[in-house]
């Protein structure tokens, strides 16, 4: 039986487009080794562009087309990835691809990052590919093994040898930094790495599996809120006004605790810092699951929490959030870690917003509603919404310089008027706690703390860019604090760690601080 020449041509333009590849990943920032680069990752770099290559053509019929849909796809994950790099210091990892889908949902969250220019060279190359599968005519030979049939199926044989050489040499060398990782591995490589370690569950243990509440303890109310990109921008540049911030920095010199927290995310991936301080489990012990943990219990990974516990001595739970339930899949996560309500979006229908999310001083409004509504001691986390970016799509207020600066900044920083403006509503809401705890039946103390910094790249090109620590405090109301002195014959006068503290002994620390855990535990 003589070999039809569409089975070359199938060989052929897999080679070029297996070349061409390789060139499209030398676009990635930061670059990839070509030299020194393992073995291994080579074989999965060429396994999994043949397997898309060889699937498509055989779908398609076309191998020019499959040719430029499959570069297409790869040039839009360099492309996602190089936008990732330059606004989160990080690559594009597996653990992201809830995002597309995320994007198409809530595009004001993704699209504005990626950009213009990204977007329409991604799309330029997808409507490549359309034109080949219009104007390409598939071959006479195409269901035939020796034509492009068997072409198609070689190539697939061919990576899925590869795959079986590398899975019986050496596990490609992973450090769990993406971006070490994606450079020394190349961009497929590492995502497939990342993708199969994933299969294996964390063995991390959260303390709240072991520690045991003070039975003997007072029961105040418990608030702990994280502040959506809550920084001391201040840093940043020395003309901005102190009273920026005049009601966090009152309430720091009441506080039990307070000073510089480390948080795992640079600019946004808020559950990497709410699973740590929910669960107290330290990032780097999840492995590859620190990336997107949530992910990981909505798979079915059973974790003991904060909720939990304090279920045990007796509190109601409660998570307020206002955005989508399903964002991250906190609908379902949030009650595995033992929250018992969920206030989403749904429970803010006419609320006051500040810009395109609801304002942080209705989220304060909603928190003393539901405390003043109940006499039975509350655990409320919330996470708010105002300040998430993107911040250039923010409004610029005219008067931002009289109200935020004692002398205006360079040219370039308008991101950072945006931000002043919900940092100091942000503020506001720690006023309107502040006075209405203290007026509530019960005692109560509040843990505040951001999640991450801002996503200001333009900004930080003009300002230096803030390495990623965040403030927090731990504050109790004058009962309290009154309560506590008595019990303890100690002057709990504010505590300010100049070591920064860790996220995930945050709510350790913040129990300790009301006695609340038995000596035992």
């Amino acid at each position: 039986m003589a070999v039809d020449n569409a089975l070359f041509q199938v060989l052929g333009t897999g080679v070029l487009g297996l070349g061409l590849s390789v060139g499209l990943e030398c676009f990635l920032r930061p670059r990839p080794l070509l030299l020194g680069r393992p073995i291994g990752a080579w074989c999965i770099h060429a396994a999994l562009w043949c397997a898309v290559y060889a699937i498509l053509v055989l779908l398609l019929g076309r191998v020019w087309c499959a040719m430029a849909a499959a570069s297409a796809i790869l040039l839009t994950l360099v492309l996602v990835s190089n936008a990732k790099i330059r606004s989160l210091r990080e690559p594009f990892l597996f653990q992201d691809y809830d995002y597309f889908l995320d994007a198409l949902r809530f595009p004001r969250l993704f699209l504005p990052f990626l950009g213009v220019k990204n977007f329409c060279l991604a799309a330029v190359c997808f409507v490549a590919a359309i034109f080949c599968l219009l104007a390409e005519i598939p071959p006479t030979s195409r269901f035939f093994l020796n034509g492009q049939l068997g072409g198609a199926l070689g190539i697939l044989l061919a990576a899925l040898a590869l795959v079986w050489v590398q899975s019986r040499t050496q596990s490609l060398p992973l450090r769990f930094v993406p971006e070490e990782d994606m450079r020394f591995l190349g961009l497929t490589a590492f995502l497939w790495a990342y993708a199969t370690t994933a299969r294996t569950a964390p063995t991390a243990v959260s303390p709240f599996r072991l520690l045991r509440g003070n039975t003997k303890a007072s029961k105040p109310h418990l608030i702990a809120v994280q502040s959506e990109s809550f920084f001391d921008a201040r840093s940043l540049f020395y003309g901005i006004r102190p009273e920026v911030l005049n009601c966090f920095d009152t309430m720091c010199t009441e506080a039990a605790l307070h000073g510089p927290l480390q948080v795992p995310a640079w600019g946004a991936n808020t559950v990497r810092t709410e699973f740590s301080f929910l669960t107290g489990i330290a990032a780097r012990d999840m492995g590859v699951h620190q990336f997107n943990p949530y992910q990981t219990i909505a798979g079915g990974w059973m974790v003991d929490a904060l909720p939990q516990m304090l279920k045990r001595l007796g509190y109601r739970t409660v998570c307020i959030h206002p955005y989508w339930a399903s964002f991250y899949s906190r609908d379902r996560v949030l009650r595995q870690l033992g929250f018992e309500e969920f206030l989403d979006i749904s429970a803010f229908g006419n609320a006051e917003r500040a810009g395109a999310y609801v304002s942080d001083k209705e989220v304060g409004r909603r928190i003393l509603e539901l405390l003043h509504q109940t006499d039975v001691p509350t655990f409320c986390f919330v996470i708010t919404m105002e300040n998430h970016g993107p911040l250039h799509l923010d409004t610029c207020l005219p008067d931002a310089g009289e109200n935020f600066y004692h002398c205006p900044p360079p040219p370039g920083c308008e991101e950072l008027d945006a931000y002043l403006r919900h940092l100091r509503h942000a503020d506001q809401m720690l006023h309107l706690l502040r006075d209405g705890l203290e007026q509530e039946t019960l005692a109560a103390s509040l843990c505040f703390y951001g999640d991450h910094v801002p996503i200001m790249p333009a900004t930080y090109k003009v300002l230096q860019a803030p390495e990623g620590l965040v403030p927090y405090l731990c504050w109790h109301t004058r009962s309290l604090r009154k309560s506590l002195e008595e019990r303890t014959n100690s002057d709990l006068a504010a505590t300010h760690a100049a070591v920064p503290q860790h996220v995930h002994k945050l709510s350790l620390q913040w129990l300790q601080s009301l006695c609340m855990l038995s000596k035992e535990s």
